[in-house]
């Protein structure tokens, strides 16, 4: 007989190993497909290129700058289901989580909270007081999510241009820790 695996249990957040990338990769391009599909348009998610995508997230396992850069995985057992990226700012005084992605099937299951909280500790462990992110504009389960672990907006803001005219704007959520 089967037996039957307890709703939540082996759920983990670990450092990610090259032979992630792949994994991540997909999760990182599936979320942005769902999550930011009507802020980015379909016409600039259909250019992203997976094999460079993946390309990046093994050169940021393989060769990160300094031990405070951080790849961070999510798994559900044995399957990675989300991604976080780190990295030192203010001359050490923080950190900015870059990556921030949970596979649309495995979201409010815990996972992106896990990654955030792996990103925190790692962060204070090496003396960080601050954290920092972007959100896009529109990214109201992002601002909600990050409203709700402390986070807020601290009045910076960036624009991207993704395509000819086409600009997108993101805000910066920070929080001390």
């Amino acid at each position: 007989m089967p037996l039957l695996r307890p709703s939540g249990a082996d759920v983990s957040v670990r450092p990610a190993l090259p032979e992630d990338a792949v994994a991540i990769a997909g999760t990182q391009l599936r979320a942005w497909r769902t999550d930011h599909a009507e802020v980015l348009g379909a016409d600039v998610l259909d250019l992203i290129d997976a094999t460079a995508v993946r390309e990046r997230w093994s050169a940021a396992i393989e060769h990160a700058p300094s031990p405070d850069h951080r790849v961070l995985v999510a798994c559900d057992g044995p399957r990675v289901v989300g991604v976080a990226a780190s990295v030192p700012t203010y001359g050490g005084a923080g950190i900015e989580v870059t990556a921030l992605e949970v596979d649309p099937e495995h979201q409010r299951a815990g996972h992106g909270s896990r990654l955030l909280t792996a990103c925190v500790d790692l962060g204070r462990e090496h003396g960080a007081t601050e954290v920092a992110t972007w959100v896009l504009d529109g990214d109201e389960a992002r601002e909600s999510f990050l409203g709700g672990a402390g986070l807020g907006p601290d009045g910076a803001q960036r624009s991207l241009a993704t395509g000819p005219g086409r600009d997108v704007v993101e805000r910066r959520w920070t929080a001390l820790l």
